[in-house]
């Protein structure tokens, strides 16, 4: 397994990173753990965190702590950090990764299940989550709180609808919570993604490997890897500076403008 071995100033953190079973949450903690970071991974599928823990090299695993958690789950996401092992408990870095987007038919058309799975994770359990870790960090006057947005709550497009409207409330959430901690030493970033090849958001989303494979035919789109590279960045940064929000697109894409529809 290639895993970095440089040691930016992040080293030595406890770093809380939900969905790193796959995708951007794996890559992330991929990238930490081989700058010198204490990782917990937490996911649903356990196994795969598993199987991720007993790949690292030898030297990694013991500042690996794998963590079967649903962020539907309140109660779960509420006994935190109290039910983690007593020497991870003090959270330093806490990235808000795990979400889900599912379809991409008009509103009229959307299976409102599918509305209800992503407020809850995507919303719901982000929120959750920071409020049970943020006490900790509040009262350490240290932390960092990272969520991955989307450039989809940001820029509307068809089909779009509620998940693009989680990924609004995000960075809205994330950029409420700086100004309530301002005069803290705490930081808080939300990273926007654009399009993304590589993980599985597309076949979870579309529920067929040819539909994802066609989302990314022809283009480059961002990797996992980009987003970890950034996640490390900004921990590499010193405390007194803060990024509000990052928006990231491949050279490949760009807002589309303003639609409009003729002859109504």
């Amino acid at each position: 397994m290639n895993v970095p071995t440089q040691k930016p100033d992040g080293a030595g953190r406890t770093v809380f990173v939900t969905g790193a079973s796959a995708g951007f949450g794996q890559a992330i903690a991929r990238r930490l753990l081989g700058e010198g970071c204490r990782v917990i991974g937490s996911a649903r599928r356990y196994e795969r965190l598993t199987d991720f823990h007993q790949g690292l090299p030898p030297g990694l695993r013991g500042n690996f702590l794998p963590l079967q958690l649903d962020m539907t789950d309140i109660e779960a996401l509420r006994a935190l950090p109290g039910s983690l092992p007593a020497d991870w408990q003090q959270i330093d870095v806490l990235i808000n990764n795990a979400g889900l987007a599912l379809g991409v038919s008009p509103a009229q058309d959307c299976n409102p299940n599918d509305w209800d799975r992503m407020i809850a994770t995507n919303v719901t359990g982000l929120v959750e989550l920071t409020r049970a870790l943020l006490p900790g960090m509040k009262a350490r006057n240290r932390g960092y709180l990272m969520a991955i947005g989307s450039t989809a709550g940001i820029y509307p497009y068809q089909g779009g609808n509620v998940y693009g409207a989680t990924k609004a409330f995000v960075a809205q959430f994330m950029a409420n919570l700086r100004t309530d901690l301002l005069g803290s030493r705490l930081r808080v970033t939300t990273l926007e993604p654009g399009l993304c090849g590589g993980t599985e958001f597309s076949d979870v989303r579309l529920g067929d490997p040819d539909k994802a494979r066609q989302v990314y035919a022809g283009t480059q789109p961002l990797t996992a890897t980009d987003i970890a590279e950034t996640v490390s960045w900004l921990l590499s940064l010193p405390e007194h500076v803060n990024v509000n929000r990052i928006e990231m697109m491949p050279t490949c894409q760009a807002p589309g403008g303003l639609a409009v529809a003729r002859d109504v």
